[in-house]
């Protein structure tokens, strides 16, 4: 495929763009919402192509699945070499090689210092499976769930009953899992206590917790678990105050309540560091991943300490998990992303992404916060600084139009650009899709000013 980008050869969605998406309307369930009509054929690196033959800089690295870029050679050919050996074989009822080559090499770079892995295939079945762990850990003396509002955790009958970031996600299918309690988020720029500083709202939330869900609601020693992302993803790619996830884990230590943290799609390098709870330098009891775990092939993992990994013989297990291809295509992108040094690249992208966006709030009122680390980066939009309302139909208008001019980026929360590209992106790609983005907050900001 092309090697520049962006190039539009004509406006999408093109005439085969257009017939695909009509069959799909037929064919498939429509329980999704496409930000845009993107039909894609292939891509490399950082870029995509469409069926009409436009070229486009990624900013969402498919769902921040593809950190080491789209078709990556050192990806595809540990693919080609395992798929040449063996497609599948049930891990949950037999041996292979490759899951014990494949844990010992995640275990390597995973935030828990002694663990076990059980692989899945999905990120909301790993959540799926952190709650098993949890409550099964404690043989059912301890059955509450403590999650919060903003979080997204899936859109499974379990996880979903963890997620609350938007309401269309729960909207028709109550009853969901009982003793699951919603705490609020530590959302610094809009926090639910009226703090003005970061800490203060990082203080406010675990004194909530503390002096009132665990005091007044549920006692702590029914509680088995506490999830969290430690940068919320769907719900603004929101940061927590630097003292509150020290301070979570602290107070779970003090209950006996498990930390799980949720690294769908926040770990595998994205946020600068191998995982986006290291920022803290808090060690969880159980993590979540999927997404960039294996660039793209199905497959997921709960990590925990080995004394929580403790579930009997016959109580979880799945058939696809640990599939072989998908195992040796994991390993291969953990190699990458060591000798790439991809977190330092990551790191150090971001930090410049932030700057430009910060210099950008300084020209147009339109920016009301830009936050993130690494490359996982917010820039909400906001109609009026002082309201802080929301600028749903601007941040609609930035991302269709993005598209139409070669970059292809998405929203979170209410209305939050979500900046998260390959960590290989080219940096001249990163910097005209960048560009491109700026000059549209800057066409929307004097159209709302009008």
């Amino acid at each position: 495929m092309p090697e520049e980008a962006p190039k539009i050869v004509v406006e999408p969605p093109g005439p085969r763009a257009r017939e695909i998406i009509e069959r799909d309307e037929n064919l498939l369930m429509q329980s999704f919402v496409r930000w845009y009509p993107l039909v894609i054929k292939t891509g490399r690196g950082d870029l995509v192509e469409d069926v009409d033959g436009n070229v486009y800089i990624d900013f969402n690295s498919g769902l921040a699945v593809l950190n080491v870029g789209h078709l990556h050679p050192r990806v595809v050919e540990a693919i080609k070499r395992q798929a040449e050996k063996l497609l599948h074989y049930s891990l949950t009822d037999f041996y292979y090689e490759e899951a014990v080559l494949g844990a010992e090499r995640l275990l390597s770079v995973a935030p828990i210092s002694e663990g076990k892995v059980f692989f899945a295939n999905s990120g909301a079945e790993s959540v799926e499976g952190a709650i098993k762990v949890a409550r099964g850990h404690f043989r059912g003396e301890r059955q509450y769930i403590i999650a919060f509002l903003g979080a997204f955790h899936g859109r499974t009958m379990g996880a979903l009953s963890l997620t609350a970031s938007k309401p269309v996600h729960r909207k028709g299918f109550s009853p969901l899992l009982p003793s699951v309690i919603h705490v609020p988020y530590p959302y610094p720029y809009r926090c639910p206590f009226k703090a003005e500083e970061p800490e203060e709202c990082g203080e406010a939330v675990l004194a909530y917790l503390e002096d009132w869900v665990l005091s007044k609601l549920v006692d702590p020693s029914e509680v088995a678990m506490v999830i969290l992302e430690p940068i919320q993803g769907e719900g603004g790619y929101i940061v927590p105050p630097d003292n509150f996830l020290p301070g979570l884990r602290k107070l779970t230590r003090k209950h006996g309540i498990l930390l799980a943290v949720d690294e769908v799609q926040s770990g595998f390098a994205r946020t600068g560091k191998w995982w986006a709870v290291q920022h803290w330098g808090v060690e969880p009891d159980i993590v979540t991943t999927a997404k960039a775990i294996a660039s793209g092939l199905p497959l997921a993992a709960v990590i925990g300490r080995r004394d929580v990994m403790d579930l009997p013989p016959g109580s979880h297990a799945t058939t696809f998990g640990g599939n072989p291809v998908a195992l040796a295509a994991m390993r291969a992108v953990i190699d990458v992303i060591e000798e790439e040094r991809l977190y330092d690249r990551a790191a150090r992208l971001g930090e410049e992404v932030i700057r430009f966006f910060r210099d950008l709030a300084e020209e147009v009122e339109l920016i009301g916060d830009v936050r993130g680390k690494g490359l996982m980066i917010g820039v909400e939009l906001v109609r009026d600084h002082r309201t802080k309302e929301p600028a749903k139909k601007e941040l609609a208008w930035i991302l269709e139009h993005a598209f139409k001019r070669g970059v292809l980026v998405i929203g979170a929360g209410v209305s939050t650009i979500r900046i998260a590209p390959p960590l290989v992106i080219e940096e001249e790609h990163l910097r005209k899709g960048l560009e491109i983005i700026a000059d549209l907050i800057r066409e929307a900001d004097r159209n709302l000013r009008k």
